[in-house]
């Protein structure tokens, strides 16, 4: 597996993150700050209280913007006054269980928040990468034991999982109109997407996220509750999905090399066949962390099912392409989660070089990681 040393072109790049203040967005941050860059964060206020980008101080490191990625005028001005040289879109409205409350907003903000984005770059023509974030419930759910595909069918049952394949229609349409790859030497714009999902770690206070609500349970000495046992997802820690795209970003912004085009696509970063557990797996792995704790099976407080309830990704093209595949197995995936949630209890002032040093430890060559070069990792 080829190191992250490719990421030292990060240094001295000016990088606008939409989405800054989220979960993912917060981890990208950092890691991006520890690597030389000068940041850009363009977001709503944080999502959840506490959020990791105030516990972070991350307004002390990067350009903040309260901004709202609907509001187009705002978003073209604030590109046209930074001039990027790369763009993380990560904006956009979560969980699934939320666009079932507020379907029209998830629509404005996953589907046409990307719309903004890409008409801002068009509208202010300036050569620029641009690596877009979806998710792995961008695929039209076949109920299949077969990891999916970057050319697989998109489509969605909820109105999250929609507004998000609509976003990946949206990307591959401005892209062949108006940033077609071959003629990327003349518009300078590279673009690709991004899918992951099931995305743990520390910092994560998402409503009805199962790896929060094992927290708060476990900080109040109550028994885990509200998850369904048998349940199985693809659990992966965020820093595997990051470095995926920090990896497909710096190829991007290998520009003009001959083959930059390559990397202008959709890419999958999913986890390890092996990473695929069932909820009670997890809870009781987290309990097992934590040094204490139970749960109990409680029907009527069970988190809702919406949505698509398993989906493995193929990681072939990310390993073929990027030389990029995950470096941490399932004990190491959970017990780096807990140890954030516990270094927090003990330390709350110390928790940004805590942090950082996670970000470090995967990064480097050292004992968390995993390689399993030899899995079969192309879908038969």
């Amino acid at each position: 597996m080829q190191t992250l040393e490719i990421l030292k072109v990060y240094s001295g790049k000016k990088v606008l993150i939409t989405g800054h203040t989220g979960f993912k967005g917060s981890w990208l941050t950092l890691w991006l700050a520890d690597l030389g860059a000068t940041i850009y964060g363009y977001a709503l206020p944080p999502p959840t209280d506490p959020s990791m980008f105030r516990l972070l101080r991350l307004h002390e490191v990067i350009d903040h913007q309260v901004g709202d990625i609907r509001d187009s005028d705002n978003l073209i001005k604030t590109i046209g006054t930074i001039k990027p040289d790369i763009i993380f879109h990560l904006a956009g409205q979560s969980p699934v269980k939320g666009s079932h409350d507020s379907p029209l907003y998830a629509m404005e903000v996953n589907t046409l928040g990307t719309v903004n984005l890409l008409e801002a770059v068009r509208q202010l023509k300036f050569p620029v990468a641009m690596v877009m974030v979806t998710t792995d419930k961008c695929y039209e759910e076949k109920k299949w034991f077969h990891a999916y595909r970057e050319d697989d069918s998109l489509g969605g049952y909820d109105p999250y999982s929609a507004s998000k394949a609509a976003a990946e229609l949206v990307i591959s349409s401005w892209r062949t109109s108006f940033f077609p790859p071959e003629f990327i030497t003349s518009h300078g714009v590279r673009i690709a997407s991004v899918r992951a999902g099931n995305l743990l770690g520390g910092g994560d206070w998402t409503k009805d996220g199962i790896v929060p609500d094992c927290i708060r349970a476990l900080e109040e000495n109550k028994p885990i509750d509200g998850f369904h046992p048998k349940a199985t997802r693809p659990w992966q820690h965020v820093l595997e999905a990051l470095g995926g795209y920090l990896v497909l970003g710096a190829k991007l912004l290998e520009f003009p090399s001959n083959d930059v085009e390559a990397y202008c696509d959709a890419f999958n970063f999913g986890a390890w066949p092996d990473l695929i557990r069932d909820e009670q797996e997890l809870v009781e792995k987290i309990i097992s962390c934590w040094g204490k704790g139970s749960w109990r099976l409680d029907v009527a407080s069970s988190r809702s099912m919406n949505g698509a309830s398993s989906i493995s990704l193929s990681i072939d093209k990310a390993y073929r392409l990027l030389k990029w595949c995950p470096r941490l197995d399932f004990d190491a995936t959970i017990g780096q989660t807990v140890d954030w949630y516990k270094f927090l209890q003990k330390d709350r002032g110390q928790i940004r070089p805590f942090t950082l040093k996670q970000i470090r430890l995967y990064a480097g060559e050292d004992g968390h990681r995993v390689e399993r070069t030899s899995q079969k990792l192309i879908r038969s």
